[in-house]
């Protein structure tokens, strides 16, 4: 976890959740099969240039997968579409992240897979959506956006003229969580969900995060994760959204 997931709401809708401030540029349409190198929405707290007692607002467009920004090509030996919280703060590709560019990663929900038995000596993996509210219709795409505590970071590819703007990634992760009780039955591992009482204290760019800040996350998640649902779907091909299955 988390390797697939879906954004159903708009940049519209996503603005007014989150009270954003400003809008980055190239924003992606809504997806319902995210995968780990698209393009997804995160939303950040920066310092305000014209009043630095205060922040602003952003939601940007980063690709999913953090480049550490010392890593000399985009393209990573293991996996940085998550980070463990209870090793982010002390892993090389993450800890400066911790410390300096914390987000929200907004999410409708995301899909695991799990063995399961189909028929007498037939076992298969069914996709599973894993979502915060209980479903009343066929669709995967009503409700909330949850809030995936993430990390972001500039990355500056060495191979571009250092004059072209175009040099520069803005890449991100998502942070995780051993599962609760109620949804280790379907994965070990859970996003670690803020609820809106968090957020301030998560993005804030005044503040210099280290391990005790992420277990403060992994903490409130709590309360978020006990909302958590979920239900066998189609299989997540595609851009279409997923019908649940009864």
């Amino acid at each position: 976890m988390c390797g697939r997931y879906v954004v159903a709401q708009t940049t519209l809708d996503l603005v007014a959740f989150y009270g954003v401030d400003d809008e980055g540029d190239n924003l992606p349409q809504p997806g319902f099969n995210v995968r780990p190198t698209d393009p997804v929405p995160i939303v950040v707290d920066v310092v305000d240039t014209q009043n630095p007692a205060g922040t602003r607002r952003r939601l940007e467009a980063a690709r999913w997968s953090l480049i550490p920004p010392f890593a000399r090509e985009a393209r990573q030996r293991y996996s940085t579409f998550n980070a463990r919280s209870e090793t982010a703060a002390r892993i090389a590709s993450f800890h400066g992240a911790v410390a300096r560019t914390r987000c929200l990663v907004p999410s409708d929900g995301y899909y695991e897979w799990r063995t399961d038995q189909h028929t007498p000596g037939r076992r298969a993996k069914t996709p599973y959506f894993v979502s915060g509210r209980a479903v009343a219709d066929d669709s995967d795409t009503h409700g909330e956006p949850l809030s995936f505590a993430g990390l972001y970071s500039w990355w500056a590819d060495p191979a571009v003229d250092p004059r072209n703007p175009a040099r520069w990634t803005l890449s991100a992760t998502i942070l995780t969580r051993t599962a609760p009780p109620h949804l280790a039955n379907l994965h070990a591992r859970t996003p670690v969900c803020l609820p809106a009482d968090a957020w301030e204290a998560w993005l804030d760019p005044s503040t210099t995060g280290d391990q005790e800040l992420v277990d403060a996350a992994v903490q409130a998640s709590d309360r978020a994760l006990d909302a958590l649902e979920y239900h066998p779907v189609e299989s997540p091909r595609g851009g279409a959204p997923r019908r649940i299955l009864r």
